[in-house]
């Protein structure tokens, strides 16, 4: 049986597997911090977003960069209030090329929700497919 915090990082999956927002949300602290790589900035896509605001904004900006993007949780492993998962993203660019992309997500929860999450990935092979 998964722990109250796995199940509510698993709901935010649900939720970019549904293209539910409010999903995503659901799992979320109101002022939770979004992290992803500075190496995504030129993009739009890198550095801190906060709150469930900064979010969606984030969310509403990836179709003007990306064709599409489906992610695969594979492993979830627990320790204290930080929940680490790895696994893979399908990444489609807007010419239609599509690759498969490892990922690592660091969760940290506060109050059964989380209150921070960053984004681990080789930037150099999303810039390629970006540009592909």
């Amino acid at each position: 049986m998964a722990s109250a915090n796995i199940e509510a990082i698993r709901a935010s999956y649900a939720g970019f597997r549904d293209r539910d927002i409010e999903g995503i949300l659901s799992g979320m602290h109101p002022d939770v911090e979004w992290v992803h790589p500075e190496g995504m900035a030129q993009y739009g896509l890198g550095g801190t977003k906060l709150g469930h605001a900064g979010i969606k904004d984030f969310l509403a900006h990836v179709p003007t960069v990306l064709g599409g993007m489906k992610l695969a949780p594979k492993e979830f492993i627990e320790q204290g209030d930080r929940v680490v998962v790895f696994g893979t993203r399908e990444v489609t660019s807007r010419r239609g090329t599509t690759v498969t992309l490892d990922f690592v997500h660091s969760w940290t929860m506060r109050d059964g929700r989380a209150a921070r999450m960053e984004d681990i990935f080789d930037t150099v092979a999303f810039h390629e497919l970006i540009e592909s």
